[in-house]
Formats: structure tokens, sequence, C-alpha cells
């Protein structure tokens, strides 16, 4: 009888695969480090795409790290800047122009030309 409970072992359970919107997933401020570092993790598996950057941002700010946060926003900028305008999501440019703009006041803004990706969205007449 016992031959039959060791065969049996379960197998581990899949991996989900890392996702580039999970830097934001379950923030809860008394595990902030934790979460600074699952997002390093998806910073990482996404080097080339602005918005993992954008969210571990509001983590720097969170955590109240200016320097860092735009730091991640100027990289944030340069990907950003290499998409072009038509493709790039219109809600992150909205976050990453203002982010931008809260840089800059704040005199930590050095390197952040404006983008042509960041362009307004055009008016839309009704």
């Amino acid at each position: 009888m016992t031959g039959l409970l060791t065969a049996c072992a379960e197998e581990p359970l899949p991996q989900r695969r890392i996702s580039a919107d999970d830097c934001l997933s379950e923030v809860r401020m008394e595990r902030l480090k934790e979460a600074l570092e699952r997002c390093d993790k998806v910073v990482a598996a996404y080097p080339n795409d602005p918005l993992p950057l954008n969210e571990r941002y509001v983590l720097h700010t969170l955590a109240e790290d200016d320097k860092a946060a735009c730091r991640d926003l100027a990289q944030a900028l340069a990907l950003a800047g290499r998409i072009p305008a038509g493709r790039l999501d219109p809600i992150l440019r909205h976050d990453l122009q203002i982010r931008r703009t809260d840089c800059v006041t704040a005199g930590l803004g050095a390197g952040m030309a404006p983008s042509p990706a960041l362009q307004q969205l055009p008016h839309k007449n009704r």
C-alpha cells in the first residue's frame, strides 16, 4: 500500500509568466520593499518597454526616493521616444508627461527633453 502513495507525488504548479504591468499589482505600503524587488524583475524582463519603468516610478515615489523615481522616468521617456506617437498608449503618454513636469519642477529632470511620442493627443471634433 505504501508503494501506491509514493507514486502519486504532486507536480509543482507552473510559474505564472511575468507581465509588463505586474509592478503595481498587490502593492501594500508595509511591503513596499518587496514590491520594488518584484518590479525590478519586471523591468529586467521588459527592457524595451517604458510601462514597467513608469510603474516603478510610482513605487519609488511612495518610498520617498524622488531621485530614483526620476531616473526611472528619464529611462521611460527615452524608451517612449523610440515608439511612434500613434502607437504609444495614450494613458502612458499622459502619465509620462505629468511625471516629467513633476521631475523638472523638483529640479530632477535634467535631460528630460520633450519627445515626439509624448505630444498631446489630437483633439477630436464633437
